[in-house]
This record gives C-alpha cells, sequence and structure tokens, in this order.
C-alpha cells in the first residue's frame, strides 16, 4: 500500500515527496512548499477541464456508434457521413493558412534530419543508451547485424572473423566513396591523411595526393595536422568521423589505419513516461521522475553486469574537434533528449486530491518533468541538453485542437508557476488518433507558438480507427491494414499539413516504429520510404538501428524532398475516412478466423504476461512465428481492438476466443520458459495477467477510446498488492 504524506489538501506518495524535498527542488529556486502549492491550484483548475474532455470523447463517441447502428445495412455514404461528423463537432472547418512562430528551437530538431530513439524513461540502462547514441560505429553495427551476409564464411558468432570484417570494411569504404567521394580514387585506396592549409590532404597507394570533391564536407580533425586521429566529415547536416589508430588491431591492418567510422546516429530521443512503461503508483512514478532528473542535472549512472564484469554507464562527454583552420570547437556526445509525458486519461494513485480522488497522471507529469527540467534550463548539473533553454514535451493520444488548446494551457500556468519565461516549454503532437489526424491543421494552429513535433503512429492511430468505426461492421485482417486507401492518406496528409504550416527547417515531422529489432537488412533496405516521404525523424528500435538508419539521411536530402512536396497536391481528407471494413466477411473461412484470432491472442498475451507480472511496458517479443517484435500498448491497443471488432460482429464467439487464448497462453509460456522470473499461465488460467489478456479483448467494446491502460493499470496494481 501507498504512503502519503499530507501536502495542503494533497496525499502524496512519500516517495515522490521525498523526490522533491531532496533533490528536485535544490537549485531551481522553487521551494517544496511552493511546489505543492502551485500544483495544487493547476490541479483544482485543470481537473475539472481534463474530466470535461474526457466525458466529450465519450460524447462524440456514442454519437458515431448510433450513426452506424442506424445506417446499418445501407450503402456508406460518404459526404452524409462528413456532414454528420461536421454536426456533432468532430470534423471541423479548417481555417487560413498560417506558419508556425515556435522559437529558440535546437537545430537537433529545426534543421537536423535523422533517426529518433524512443526508450522507457524507467529503466536507467536503457535511457542512458539511447542518450548516448548520438554517435555510433558503424564498423559495429554492421559486424553484428544481418546487414553484412554470412556467406562464404562471413559467420557472426564467436571470436573475431576477418573475412566478415572485411565485408564491414569494404561497405563502409564504398558507402564514403559515394556520400563523400574523392576527385578521384577510392577510399579502399587510401594510405594517409594530413591536413595542409587548412584543408584536407589524401595519399593514395599510388602516391597520387587527392581530396574530397566537396571540399566544404571537411568539417574538422582530431589530433595534429600531419597525424590526425580523426577526420571529420559533414554531409546533409549529418557528421561522420573517420578514426586512425596504426596500434589498433583493425587499423594496424587497414592501409590508412582506420580503425572505424563514427556515425552521427540518434539526433534526438524521447525519453517516455507512456506507453514504453508500466508506472501505476508513487513508486514506479518516482523512479521514472528521478531518471529524468539525472538526465537533465547529467548524473545519472547505472551499474549492471556484463559478460562476468561490473559496468557503470553514464552520460558521454562532448566531443572535441579542431577546425581545418585549427580552431577549437565540439559537438555534442549525446541525442537531444524529449520527453513524452502520458496522455489525458489516466488517473494514478500517486497523489490524491482533496476528495481523496486520484489526480489526472497527465497533469502530474506535466509539473514534474517541467520541474526537473529547469535544472537543464538554468544549468545546474554537468551537461547541457537544450542550448536555446527549451523544454520539449512531446504529448499522445490528443483528440483534436480543444485538447491541444488545454495542453498549451497546462504548460503556460506549469510555466508560471515554476518561474520559467512563457513558452519555454515546447510541444510535440503525436497524430495518433483519428479526431486529431482530421483537425491536424487545426491542433497545429493552436499550437503555433510552441509546436515543435508531429509524427504518424500507425498502430495507435489504427487502434483507434477501429474503436471509432467499431459498430460500421468487421475490419479487414490486421496483416492487410498497411495496404488500406485512409492509412497511405493519413501518413501522407501527416506531412503534408506539417510541410503547409511551415515545419520546414523550424520543427521535426515523424514517422514511426520499425518493430522487428532483429531485422536489419530489412530495415537497411525499406525505410528508406520515411525520408523519402518528406519526414526528418523516424523511429528505430535501438542505437544500432539508429546507426544504420542514420545512413538513409547521408543518401537522401530530406531538405530537398520537403521542397519538393510543397509544390505537389495535397492527400484527400476523403481518403482518410475511407473505414477499412471488410467487404465480404462471409467469404473468411474459419482457418482464416482462427489464424487471425490465434495472431491477435498471441501477440495479446506475450505482451501483457510481461506488463502485468514484471513491470515492463516494451520489450522484443517473440510474434506466433518466433520473430521478435517490439511491442508497446499501441501494439496491444490494435490487437484487442480487433478482436473486440469481430467478436461484436459475429466473425468469432466467446468460447472461441476463450479458447484460443488458452491455447495461445501455452504458446506464451513455452516461448518465455527460459525466462527465471516468469510465471506460467497454464494450466490454471487464473492469474493476473492472463485474466488482464483476456479483459481486453472481451471488454474492450466498452474500453475508452480502446485503450489498455485502464486494465492494465488496475491488474498490475493488483499483482503488486
Amino acid at each position: 500500500m501507498t504512503e502519503y504524506v499530507d501536502k495542503g489538501n494533497l496525499k502524496v506518495s512519500k516517495s515522490l515527496d521525498n523526490l522533491i524535498e531532496e533533490k528536485v527542488c535544490h537549485s531551481i529556486d522553487v521551494t517544496p512548499e511552493s511546489f505543492w502549492s502551485k500544483f495544487e491550484e493547476i490541479l483544482n483548475e485543470f481537473s475539472p477541464r481534463n474530466q470535461a474532455l474526457l466525458e466529450k470523447r465519450e460524447s462524440l463517441q456514442k454519437q458515431i456508434d448510433n450513426w452506424h447502428i442506424s445506417n446499418k445495412g445501407n450503402d456508406f455514404d460518404k459526404e452524409s457521413y462528413k456532414s454528420f461528423l461536421k454536426d456533432i463537432g468532430y470534423l471541423l472547418n479548417e481555417g487560413e493558412d498560417f506558419s508556425i512562430e515556435t522559437e529558440n528551437v535546437d537545430p537537433e530538431i529545426a534543421t537536423i534530419a535523422g533517426p529518433q530513439l524512443v526508450v522507457p524513461v524507467m529503466n536507467a540502462r536503457f535511457a542512458l543508451n539511447a542518450a548516448n547514441a548520438r554517435w555510433g560505429s558503424l564498423y559495429d553495427a554492421l559486424y553484428g547485424t544481418d546487414v553484412i551476409s554470412e556467406d562464404n564464411g562471413a559467420e557472426r558468432g564467436g571470436a573475431y572473423n576477418p573475412k566478415r570484417g572485411n565485408k564491414v570494411i569494404e561497405f563502409s569504404k564504398k558507402f564514403l566513396d559515394e556520400t563523400f567521394p574523392l576527385s578521384s580514387g577510392s577510399f579502399a585506396d587510401i594510405t594517409a591523411f594530413q591536413i595542409k592549409d587548412g584543408k584536407l590532404q589524401i595519399t593514395l597507394a599510388d602516391q597520387n595526393q587527392v581530396s574530397l570533391n566537396d571540399d566544404s564536407k571537411f568539417e574538422g580533425f582530431s589530433g595534429t595536422e600531419d597525424n590526425p586521429t580523426g577526420i571529420l566529415l559533414k554531409n546533409n547536416n549529418l557528421h561522420m568521423e573517420i578514426q586512425i589508430d596504426r596500434s589498433d588491431t583493425i587499423g594496424s591492418e587497414d592501409p590508412a589505419g582506420i580503425k572505424d567510422v563514427l556515425v552521427e546516429s540518434a539526433i534526438t530521443t524521447i525519453q517516455d513516461c507512456e506507453d514504453s512503461v508500466a508506472a501505476v503508483d508513487g513508486d514506479d512514478k518516482a523512479l521514472v521522475y528521478q531518471n529524468w532528473l539525472g538526465l537533465m542535472k547529467g548524473d545519472l549512472a547505472e551499474t549492471f553486469e556484463k559478460n562476468d564484469q561490473t559496468m557503470t554507464r553514464v552520460l558521454n562527454s562532448n566531443r572535441d574537434y579542431l577546425k581545418p583552420d585549427g580552431e577549437s570547437f565540439s559537438l555534442s556526445g549525446r541525442s537531444t533528449l524529449l520527453v513524452r509525458n502520458v496522455g489525458h486519461l489516466m488517473t494514478n494513485p500517486a497523489i490524491l486530491d482533496k476528495d481523496g480522488n486520484e489526480v489526472f497522471e497527465g497533469i502530474m507529469d506535466a509539473m514534474f518533468t517541467i520541474a526537473i527540467a529547469k535544472h537543464d534550463i538554468l544549468n545546474t548539473g554537468n551537461t547541457v541538453n537544450s542550448k536555446t533553454k527549451s523544454i520539449y514535451i512531446v504529448k499522445p493520444k490528443m483528440h483534436g485542437p480543444e485538447e491541444v488548446k488545454f495542453t498549451c494551457d497546462l504548460f503556460a500556468a506549469v510555466e508560471s508557476a515554476l518561474g520559467l519565461q512563457p513558452l519555454t516549454v515546447k510541444i510535440g503532437i503525436m497524430d495518433e488518433e483519428r479526431r486529431t489526424t482530421i483537425n491536424l491543421k487545426e491542433c497545429i494552429r493552436i499550437a503555433k507558438e510552441r509546436v515543435i513535433f508531429i509524427n504518424t503512429g500507425f498502430l495507435d492511430r489504427t487502434g483507434d480507427e477501429i474503436h471509432t468505426s467499431i459498430e460500421a461492421g468487421p475490419m479487414i485482417k490486421k496483416s492487410e491494414m498497411k495496404q488500406q486507401t485512409w492509412i497511405n492518406a493519413y501518413e501522407n496528409w501527416n506531412v503534408d499539413t506539417g510541410l503547409g504550416t511551415g515545419f520546414k527547417g523550424k520543427a521535426q515531422i515523424g514517422k514511426g516504429m520499425w518493430a522487428m529489432p532483429d531485422e536489419m537488412l530489412a530495415m537497411y533496405e525499406g525505410k528508406t520510404n520515411h525520408p523519402e516521404a518528406g519526414a526528418n525523424c523516424a523511429w528505430v528500435p535501438s542505437p544500432t538501428a539508429a546507426t544504420l538508419h542514420a545512413l538513409h539521411y547521408h543518401q537522401i536530402s530530406v531538405s530537398k524532398v520537403q521542397e519538393n512536396l510543397l509544390s505537389q497536391e495535397k492527400a484527400n481528407l476523403d481518403d482518410i475516412l475511407e473505414i477499412p471494413l471488410l467487404k465480404n466477411p462471409d467469404a473468411l473461412s474459419s482457418e482464416e478466423i482462427q489464424s487471425e484470432l490465434d495472431n491477435n491472442a498471441q501477440g495479446i498475451l506475450g505482451y501483457v504476461v510481461r506488463w502485468v507480472d514484471q513491470g515492463v511496458g516494451c520489450s522484443k517479443v517473440p510474434d506466433i512465428n518466433n520473430v521478435g517484435l517490439m511491442e508497446d500498448r499501441a501494439t496491444c491497443r490494435i490487437s484487442s481492438q480487433h478482436i473486440a471488432n469481430w467478436l461484436l460482429h459475429g466473425l468469432c464467439d466467446e468460447v472461441q476466443v476463450m479458447d484460443t487464448m488458452k491455447k495461445m497462453a501455452l504458446v506464451v509460456d513455452e516461448q518465455n520458459s527460459g525466462d527465471p522470473n516468469y510465471m506460467p499461465m497454464a494450466p490454471d488460467f487464473d492469474g493476473h495477467a492472463f485474466k488482464a489478456a483476456c479483459a481486453l479483448v472481451l471488454e474492450g467494446r466498452k474500453q475508452p477510446s480502446g485503450y489498455t491502460e485502464p486494465i492494465l493499470h488496475s491488474k498490475r496494481l493488483d499483482y503488486k498488492a
């Protein structure tokens, strides 16, 4: 049970109170007493507004349900549907054109296109790994993944394999040739680098002296002019460093002494308090905030065992270089950090209000994460995150402009309470709910002085697509969803709207996660589609993936792509409103239905059992074919809503669903048999995790917006109790 202390009319968990008293309020000109009194004022003002917004969601959903029920059996009339959505205030008229006015945005967000990591801030080791993933070894990323084939004796396992190493070096030098071409010759022919008269001089094996084809791509060096230890290159606003060390195992075998190619990789990282964490009470939230504090002050450290050795991970220092003329400068050694708060829906027992009710977690997140980030604004610690003194908060699961307005007002109130300059806090709008998608321009207009980010998220967006239109009929199979008209229009609409409101050179337009962390060749071959679509950041599942995906931003100039897109026709709203229904449900065989149920049930159980029993909010979960997929609440939402939809429309019944859940529980138990902390769901099927998974499906129809959080939080709290 949570131990509470009284703070004004609030009851605050002891762990949170200790964090504020002992750590957060030190050196930021905010006393603990002021923090709590101001927070109570903000709660009193914003809680009723928050509740009203949730009630409006439910009211709109009921009206949409009733429209589909009353029109069942009729041909779908899109114009009537659109008129109805406008009549109820779900679809708004777009206003005149405008451009965003956000100021003091760091270049990592405004002008540098590159990979973005999302990581559970609750896990200090993961949080540090992601923050340190600003730079990554290309040699390591290639050697350890399937981007380099294992053909002809180039296997990965065991001791260092020179044949594989040679393939890695060949790939890397070919990439350098394509990205930083020489005036003549190849990187494979280089025997020495020197800096002469402020220019890079390169000696080839035939003793010819050459240079880069474009001297402006030589950014700097480390070491001395005659014996540099690093050559810093720049292309499309991204850096690469050729590292030179003839005493190194790899460098000693290389004609030029090259030991590695260091790639500027994860330009930004979202430290996540939401979908990838399982934080359900005061102790959990204290850990979340404590790690965020460590990142903002630069003193977060994590000690762990690896390969029978004790290691301690800390934040990387900046990287020091000399300009071609010898002047010193440095580049950040860390990814620029954003923090994702939770959405408007959930409450949390970490703090109780004057009436003994749990407070809205999103309001709590705003107050805590902004207060903690003030340490960065005031430079109270060892590192600097934002050079422009901004705080970047990504806000998920907002439904339409009213909810964006609520968030902007909340941020303004917290700024005032904590003594921060107005508009210090910037907002990232996650375009993952249908009502936000179709009103995206107006959402951005509301936040035009704060917005620094929009993105698309296929899974949550699909979950909301199913739930919003759940009464319209049975949905297509989940595997076919990405080929549907609505989702392609949604992806393009997001980019078009961002560019149309002035995001180019000012803010990020993002794309979603590559979900298969072990399938790096497929990612390398396919994820060019995100920069090619005009997105200047896209999510990747690991630092290694960030290093590989960074290569795409050298190959493709997102700035040029965006320039071309500005003159093209915008995606069509009618296409976005195309509901992805099965055209002929009766044509589905019983085997097809069972296969779909198996796939969805296995994914739900594989994720939920770790969430409820172990508090793991995001992990690599084997799918039904034992392919590891990154799973979080968004993937669980779509799978549970999909079964709930088929259950509602009679493609299956509750008996079949329960039989499927039990059958797949056996599969998941077997997949986790090597985990000593795992508790099997079979044969009793009465544990908290199994009950949670079943409830997500059987009660999915009535869950708000189809979200998984209410059930997961409840069952996790039951388990912890």
